[in-house]
């Protein structure tokens, strides 16, 4: 870790969770803000970025400038849209930034993609920066591992009205977790949505629900389902902060890393 608090620019910086990264580099003596950025014709621009996260006025205004903001910056923290990501990912390349990525329903060109940029960049990607989510992450893999494709694996999500994208990313990395525990592809496996006459469970899938409604923040649920019994693994997240928080850690972690293409498994050092 540097000696002078690490230098991070939030793009996304006046949706919610650009404003709790915001606020979460604020709560954390070693990181300040570098920069704050927008896209072209948001309303937030030239606003400043403490007042608009709840903060005192620390005097960085919003601005659409991400290759200026980047020059003479150590991290960036990205929880923005895929198309966005992938460009924003080019420029903390050229720049050798640590680009902690928190976007979700990326495809998998938007991850190579994203790999590639890791050539020269610390890529930090994940679906959830919880510290508690990834645990369950870590117990789905083994409890997938030690029951075996003969119990039954379904994840129910649960988010805002708000949310576009469905299955959530979480729910997708808790999907990757049970896969990996089998030593299958989750792509080959999972069942994203029934309707109509289905006929019977085919053996080996992991199934996905999602629900959207009100202004839930997270809820997921692991259940496998063997003959007579079952074993539900559940993780609620109650204040957006917290994924702000964890952000903020992996962009520490990441801090004078060699390039490469990390998750929040490196980070909290969960990777087997």
């Amino acid at each position: 870790m540097s000696i002078s608090p690490m230098r991070l620019v939030v793009v996304g910086a006046a949706g919610r969770m650009g404003r709790n990264l915001i606020k979460a580099i604020a709560d954390n003596p070693d990181t300040v803000l570098h920069a704050a950025i927008e896209r072209e014709g948001s309303p937030a621009v030239g606003q400043d970025s403490g007042l608009l996260s709840g903060l005192a006025a620390n005097g960085i205004p919003i601005t659409t400038d991400a290759l200026e903001a980047f020059v003479n910056a150590q991290g960036v923290l990205d929880f923005t849209a895929p198309t966005a990501t992938v460009a924003f990912a080019a420029l903390a390349a050229q720049a050798r930034l640590v680009h902690v990525v928190g976007t979700t329903g990326m495809s998998e060109a938007d991850i190579g993609k994203l790999t590639l940029a890791a050539r020269h960049a610390v890529v930090i990607r994940s679906g959830n920066y919880s510290l508690g989510l990834n645990m369950l992450a870590a117990l789905v893999k083994r409890a997938a591992a030690s029951l075996g494709p003969d119990w039954d694996v379904e994840i129910i999500e649960m988010h805002h009205r708000m949310k576009v994208d469905a299955p959530s990313g979480t729910a997708l990395l808790l999907g990757e977790a049970a896969a990996a525990g089998r030593g299958v592809s989750l792509s080959n496996s999972a069942v994203r949505s029934r309707d109509g006459h289905t006929g019977l469970r085919e053996a080996g899938t992991i199934g996905f629900q999602a629900l959207r409604g009100g202004t839930v923040i997270g809820d997921h649920t692991v259940i496998l389902a063997g003959n007579g019994e079952r074993i539900e693994l559940r993780h609620i997240a109650e204040d957006r902060g917290l994924f702000a928080a964890g952000a903020v850690k992996a962009a520490l972690w990441g801090l004078n890393r060699k390039p490469g293409h990390y998750s929040m498994n490196d980070v909290l050092g969960l990777t087997e």
